[in-house]
């Protein structure tokens, strides 16, 4: 039982009204180890068949919370075991069909995006593993709502850098697969290193090997939230700036906790978890780099920014752990460049480098998170890129992603329109100096001291 004081329902019409609190996403897990087949027209016909099953209801049950709470839910999802596991096969072109029968479902249902066309390879690769990388580009660009996560790194494992120089290969060509379009299709990509298995935010959602077989998990947003709540309190010291965020962001996981125990109830589905991720989107006043810049930044990438972020990023989990006993998924803050708008303004104006986002990557939810880089980019450098990312994540045993947009015929300063809640972004200048002979070496970069923990 959720008890919610008439208080806390004032406090949440308010903030829904004036400050865009939302639930940024409903996503139904559901596993898919009972579609496997030697058939792949069989395999795509279990998988088509049990994701309208399972997750046929979501929209209209979403639709229902939505009008009997008043809160708005943005997105409804669906995320599936990583079909590099369900799939036996090593042709990539079965991958290929099986998105397709992954899309025609996500679209049968009405929902957004399904995630789950993924696989683990921080170890290596299996036969099935590779044939799924390359499946990428056609998969994504031949689909509407199928997003890709491949995981390459994990502190236990290392860094697979082979797996990495192969992803920077499959955004290369998505990129050019999906031009017209601002090569959208990246945006539909995640690398990860300690990928979490209960995500709920699109691009990186999967339903990993522990979960049941059906859960329900949530994303809650509200940075307008907490921006309203440090701006009317620009003299509080630090500390009491983060007990504010923490009084605020309890409060907004609550709603999430009451959404995701009526969906879990409806659908007939076990309650999973509910990120705690403050979620920015283009939306005016819906940004993680305003609450940074009410702080008294004047813009994000300013001489304190990490510090900032690391305040916002602890308050959040720490305020919203006292809300829920389910918490899970990625839970910070996101400081995705594209889907903030005051972020990609920021880029533009040179005050937030790709340098300065990788320092916040340390202390954020994820890390560099829809980032457009020139179309023209070496592969090696892309690939550095990456691996930058995932030795953050390796050394502080965290998770981190990479959801890098090399717009293909771009250059640095172009303006790049993603559209919906991908936003606009800038191109931002990458380091030119070469690194081919470092990402030549291959292998497997080795798990660091902090593995050995049991």
């Amino acid at each position: 039982m959720v008890f919610i004081t008439n208080e806390e329902i004032l406090e949440t019409v308010r903030m829904i009204q004036a400050e865009n609190l939302d639930v940024r996403a409903v996503t139904v897990g559901i596993s898919l180890d009972d579609c496997s087949a030697r058939d792949v027209q069989e395999v795509c016909e279990r998988i088509h068949d049990k994701l309208v099953q399972r997750a046929g209801r979501l929209v209209p049950v979403a639709r229902e919370i939505q009008e009997k709470y008043g809160v708005p839910i943005v997105n409804r999802r669906v995320s599936v075991t990583p079909i590099a596991e369900v799939v036996a096969s090593d042709d990539a072109e079965s991958f290929v069909q099986v998105a397709r029968a992954l899309d025609a479902a996500a679209d049968e249902i009405g929902i957004d995006f399904v995630g789950g066309f993924s696989c683990m390879v921080q170890k290596g690769f299996t036969r099935g593993d590779a044939a799924l990388i390359d499946a990428i580009p056609a998969a994504i660009g031949g689909t509407q709502r199928v997003c890709s996560s491949v995981n390459v790194a994990s502190t236990r494992a290392g860094i697979n850098m082979d797996a990495v120089m192969r992803m920077s290969d499959v955004l290369l060509e998505v990129a050019r697969l999906t031009a017209d379009h601002g090569s959208i299709g990246c945006a539909k990509i995640v690398t990860f290193c300690n990928v979490p298995e209960d995500n709920p935010f699109m691009a990186g959602a999967l339903h990993g090997s522990g979960e049941p077989e059906a859960s329900i998990n949530v994303a809650i947003s509200g940075p307008g939230v907490i921006r309203n709540v440090v701006a009317h309190n620009p003299d509080a010291s630090f500390t009491e700036l983060a007990d504010l965020i923490k009084r605020t962001t309890f409060k907004i996981t609550r709603v999430g906790e009451l959404v995701a125990r009526e969906a879990s109830r409806m659908l007939g589905a076990e309650l999973g978890i509910i990120d705690l991720s403050l979620a920015p989107s283009p939306a005016v006043g819906d940004s993680i780099a305003e609450i940074l810049e009410c702080m008294g930044l004047e813009r994000a990438g300013a001489p304190g920014t990490t510090a900032a972020l690391a305040l916002l990023n602890d308050a959040v989990k720490k305020g919203g752990t006292m809300a829920t006993s389910s918490t899970g998924g990625l839970s910070g803050a996101f400081i995705p460049v594209s889907e903030d708008a005051a972020m990609a303004r920021a880029a533009a104006e040179g005050a937030l480098s790709i340098e300065k986002l990788e320092a916040m990557t340390a202390v954020c939810s994820l890390g560099l998170d829809m980032i457009v880089v020139p179309g023209d980019i070496a592969r090696a450098s892309l690939a550095g890129v990456i691996a930058d990312v995932m030795a953050i994540g390796m050394i502080n045993s965290k998770t981190t992603g990479a959801r890098l947009i090399p717009a293909y015929g771009k250059k640095v300063g172009d303006w790049v329109t993603l559209g919906g809640l991908f936003g606009e972004a800038p191109v931002m200048p990458v380091n030119t100096r070469a690194n081919d002979k470092f990402m030549a070496r291959g292998g497997r970069i080795p798990a660091p001291l902090q593995s050995l923990t049991n």
